[in-house]
């Protein structure tokens, strides 16, 4: 059971980061998934009154408040059409519309959740957190640091020239995810992201320059290029196993979710 002894609802950041520096104090998101566990806080912070939940942007880039909603993604015009509808496929399976109007974007990108899907599709976009003390950090940066008492402010996506493609594997519609895979040319660079392996999401590195120059391939250079990477990605992406899958079910469906992704991407799919 989740016990508070105090709440605030803050009246800026610097009050909240104030407040945030005590162990057992806690920004509140959405409150979808904290509740779900045993943990006593001294102090609950909101920042609901602070106007964190637009999404809003310019020639440059868009800027998403870490309150807003995942529905709120979901359902943005503007986001969509940039991504070709793959943010609204990264959203649509998480549980039910009813948790993604609470669930926020700033508790799914802070906690950095193994299972996350918004990690994985934010990962495979030239995305940024910005942070209330460490200002703007490179989300594949931020992935991989330790947590400690910043507040995450905002959510940054740079409109860089972008071909994304979203792509999930459950057991059941509404679960966790057993995989998640995005494939991504942002201006012209390859990009493949892996996430519920059960571990969080990973950007996985072209180290042998397989897709390399994918962008000017004809369709015979691409099938090849992509088999090649979807078998590179299975025997060098880790994984394990868990009660949704095992670890062998899970290094399959690297490769085929890799291949199936970046057919998307490079127009060669059997749909295409």
């Amino acid at each position: 059971m989740l016990k508070i002894k105090n709440y605030v609802k803050v009246n800026s950041l610097e009050e909240a980061y104030e407040l945030n520096q005590k162990k057992t104090a806690k920004i509140l998101g959405g409150m979808v998934w904290i509740k779900m566990g045993n943990r006593n806080l001294t102090t609950a912070i909101d920042l609901s009154g602070l106007g964190l939940d637009q999404i809003t942007e310019n020639d440059q880039e868009f800027v998403i408040g870490c309150m807003t909603s995942l529905r709120d993604l979901e359902t943005n015009e503007a986001l969509n059409t940039y991504t070709g509808g793959a943010m609204r496929e990264s959203l649509r399976h998480i549980v039910g519309v009813q948790f993604r109007n609470c669930a926020t974007v700033g508790g799914s990108i802070y906690g950095r959740f193994g299972f996350s899907d918004v990690l994985t599709m934010f990962l495979g976009m030239d995305s940024y957190v910005e942070l209330f003390h460490g200002g703007r950090i490179p989300l594949t940066e931020f992935v991989n640091m330790k947590k400690d008492n910043d507040i995450l402010v905002n959510m940054i996506v740079k409109k860089a020239p972008l071909t994304v493609c979203y792509l999930s594997q459950r057991n059941t519609k509404t679960d966790f995810p057993v995989l998640t895979c995005t494939a991504s040319l942002i201006n012209g660079c390859p990009r493949t992201v892996i996430g519920a392996r059960p571990a969080r999401a990973m950007v996985v590195e072209d180290t042998q320059g397989l897709l390399s120059g994918f962008d000017t391939m004809n369709r015979e250079e691409k099938i090849q290029a992509i088999h090649g990477f979807a078998e590179y990605a299975a025997k060098s992406v880790p994984v394990s196993g868990n009660m949704r899958a095992s670890q062998e079910y899970r290094s399959l469906l690297v490769q085929v979710l890799t291949r199936r992704a970046w057919e998307t991407v490079g127009g060669v799919s059997d749909e295409n």
